[in-house]
């Protein structure tokens, strides 16, 4: 029996199946596409043809291994993006096992039976208030920092992922009602309110410019959507600025999802009900937002102090006279 090529059936597997079965999201197509280019380039360094004349059973638990380590040494790949490359990998060979059943060659299906490397949950860091509002007082009044500024406000007001507000467009703003429309993971749509002090920034900010509905809300100053790449560089600008002000901004490294982390813990601290917080945000699942809970020290201050600490005699310190000459004879 001949071997598949597999070519062919990464064809079919985002055509037929990604697209058109499942109807995934722009985002999934994006992080799979970019798996199987670097797996294929790996795999091109070692054998000659192209990508469509290769066999399936390139596809081998030990190569697929050895891929996951170049993308952690020589890449510097993080152990969370080991494991999503992985799990774009393994979910074709399930397409393939349920395509081909027993003509798929043994060697690839072994390849669901590597694990995901576990990985330390780190805490969650974020922002206090002074420095969101440090940040926010380093921008300037060209269009630019108009730009940012709002950027970031709406980014903090709404705890969106810097995707989802990026993805807006004029008309997803309701600057009357103070709401704005969100698109988030799972073509999941959700309405987010408004402090007046956005809405008052979002209505200047169409007003100077009048843009048609369909324009991005946040565009570069080609007119076209401002990219992650863009706003992280804008970022790092004024956080540098900011910085000079308040030096506490130095220990942080704030990235434009700090201000979600930022809004879910002043949202925590508020008192509001981590149910109501995963609604605001987004999440899949309340658990995510019980991540959050682990990162407030505040919280856990204001806990202690409502717990007593056991009552204990003293027990004095008496040291041996042994030591003491000891040391006395040093």
């Amino acid at each position: 029996m001949k071997t598949p090529e597999l070519g062919p059936w990464l064809h079919r597997f985002f055509r037929e199946y990604l697209l058109t079965q499942r109807n995934v999201s722009p985002a999934t197509i994006a992080a799979y596409r970019d798996t199987f280019r670097l797996l294929l380039r790996y795999l091109q360094k070692t054998r000659a043809g192209g990508a469509f004349s290769l066999p399936l059973e390139v596809l081998k638990p030990d190569t697929v291994l050895r891929f996951l380590d170049h993308l952690e040494q020589q890449r510097s790949n993080c152990i969370r993006t080991r494991n999503a490359r992985l799990a774009a990998i393994r979910s074709f060979v399930h397409y393939l096992s349920d395509w081909l059943g027993p003509e798929l060659p043994p060697t690839v299906a072994r390849i669901l039976g590597i694990p995901f490397k576990r990985q330390v949950q780190r805490l969650m860091g974020f922002l206090s208030r002074p420095e969101i509002e440090a940040i926010l007082a380093a921008t300037d009044g060209t269009w630019t920092g108009q730009r940012d500024h709002l950027l970031f406000l709406l980014l903090y007001n709404t705890g969106a992922r810097i995707s989802e507000i990026l993805a807006l467009r004029v008309s997803d703003v309701d600057v009357d009602h103070r709401e704005i429309e969100l698109m988030g993971k799972g073509r999941k749509q959700r309405r987010v309110p408004l402090w007046p002090q956005t809405q008052r920034r979002l209505r200047r900010w169409l007003k100077d410019n009048r843009w048609p509905p369909e324009a991005p809300l946040l565009p570069n100053r080609f007119g076209q959507r401002l990219s992650r790449a863009g706003a992280a560089y804008q970022l790092q600008q004024l956080v540098g600025r900011a910085s000079a002000k308040l030096p506490a901004l130095k220990q942080h490294h704030v990235s434009p999802h700090s201000f979600r982390h930022s809004t879910a813990m002043a949202l925590l601290e508020a008192n509001i009900p981590t149910e109501v917080i995963a609604l605001y945000l987004g999440h899949e699942s309340p658990k995510t937002t019980h991540l959050y809970v682990e990162a407030s020290l505040a919280m856990k201050k204001e806990a202690l102090a409502k717990v007593n600490p056991p009552r204990a005699k003293g027990c004095p310190f008496r040291p041996s006279e042994d030591v003491l000459h000891f040391l006395d004879n040093l």
